[in-house]
């Protein structure tokens, strides 16, 4: 979801002419994006010192004076030698392969989480990909909140890249492996790294089932504490008998997004979109057309590949919630306060305009939101409302008074009706 600051204009409240306390701490967080740039050029120049000193008595030397550098910046910052190459692989990188993060940094467009993130991402790229991908990245960085960017230039990136991912999410499900790592005080922590629509179908599974026992009255474990030892009624014992009735039978469900030229059966697919599953993010076309065709509780929802607009979202494959509440998470995607990671699946259906005040239960009135920000919502002193004609756009307003606009991730189509001619004829 796309998050936009916006000023609010004089007519709307009183502008006080002093700095307020959140404005204080901008000014702080800018200085510190500032300084981190110029930390950032000053490494940079540290390590380019050590390697023409080096360069000298020849080119062998240079990995012995990188680690001269990574260990004495380790020791002058007090971190440890990990911290301090990673600092000198991102002064390398903003300064060397991507000076428009740099400069952005320079004036404080993005912080230094942002810049992180950006240069983990394109150095995935393929180089022929780069200069397409970079200047909408870095515009991403400079208006987004580190989740809501984090996904987007997943998304990205992923879309840029999507003509060889079937290729390369085969090689890596050679690579599905599960390990496990002692921890402290006789615990263990088990590791399980395979294909996403298989792990997140898993761990959904695992959290319905969870749910269902925590809303037992007797029961006083927390929900983390229920999905972990649900994984081993599992696992060790291989059924579900220990757990209430209604907690059993629970299937998976995933949610895909398959643009609808993809299915078609003589192989053609929508140019440049990927199938996108909820929570997991782009699944190869036959991936897709597989749980398409194969899972009985999956919701199929098809877009045009041209205008995104939804052509049908199945109505038999997913008992609940209704259509309506599909449409709505759909969307959204994640919940839709500023900044929120929450998936809306997991949200709850919020009215804009509550109902005891006369809002209507339509699409253009609804929204996710988890069950914090619902609260903050309804009793922190924010004002949100849908704008109207938006797709489902949120402004929120704080209780000092500055406005945030949270876009969905998809658009559902609006309709307009044409005028009928005054001589009432039909208008074609």
């Amino acid at each position: 979801m796309a998050l936009d600051v916006v000023d609010a204009s004089e007519d709307d409240f009183f502008v006080p002419d002093v700095p307020d306390a959140l404005d204080l701490v901008l000014e702080v967080a800018d200085m510190m994006s500032i300084f981190a740039a110029q930390r950032f050029v000053r490494i940079d120049g540290m390590r380019c010192e050590a390697l023409a000193e080096a360069g000298r008595y020849g080119s062998q030397l240079n990995g012995i004076a990188e680690r001269s550098v990574r260990l004495e910046l380790a020791a002058a910052l007090r971190i440890t030698e990990y911290a301090a190459d990673e600092l000198i692989r991102l002064a390398e990188a903003v300064v060397r392969r991507y000076p428009q993060v740099l400069d952005s940094l320079s004036r404080a467009g993005m912080t230094e989480k942002h810049a992180s993130i950006l240069v983990d991402g394109l150095d995935e790229l393929e180089p022929d990909l780069l200069d397409g991908v970079l200047p909408e990245a870095v515009a991403l960085a400079e208006a987004e909140p580190v989740g809501s960017f984090r996904r987007r230039l997943r998304k990205l990136i992923d879309t840029a890249r999507v003509d060889t991912l079937a290729e390369r999410h085969e090689a890596a499900v050679e690579k599905r492996r599960t390990f496990i790592e002692p921890a402290e005080d006789g615990m263990a922590s088990w590791t399980l790294i395979g294909p996403a629509v298989e792990v997140r179908a898993g761990f959904d599974r695992v959290t319905a089932v969870a749910k269902v026992i925590g809303a037992q009255p007797e029961e006083t474990r927390t929900l983390d504490q229920i999905r972990s030892d649900v994984m081993f009624d599992l696992l060790i014992e291989g059924n579900t008998g220990v757990h209430p009735v209604q907690a059993r039978g629970i299937q998976a469900k995933v949610h895909v997004t398959v643009p609808v030229l993809a299915r078609l059966e003589d192989g053609a697919r929508a140019e440049g979109e990927p199938a996108v599953g909820e929570g997991i993010g782009p699944v190869p076309v036959e991936v897709a057309r597989e749980l398409c065709g194969s899972a009985p509780t999956m919701t199929r929802i098809l877009t045009d590949p041209e205008t995104g607009m939804v052509l049908s979202v199945s109505r038999d494959r997913y008992e609940t919630p209704p259509w309506l509440r599909r449409i709505v998470t759909w969307r959204a995607e994640r919940c839709m306060a500023p900044g929120c990671t929450m998936p809306a699946s997991r949200c709850q259906i919020d009215h804009s305009i509550a109902w005891e005040h006369g809002g209507h239960t339509s699409l253009g009135n609804l929204c996710p939101l988890c069950q914090g920000h619902h609260t903050v919502k309804h009793h922190g002193g924010w004002t949100v409302t849908q704008i109207e004609g938006s797709g489902g756009a949120l402004e929120w307003i704080s209780p000092t008074g500055r406005r945030y606009l949270v876009q969905p991730e998809r658009k559902v189509p609006v309709f307009t009706p044409v005028a009928v001619a005054t001589d009432g004829r039909p208008p074609f």
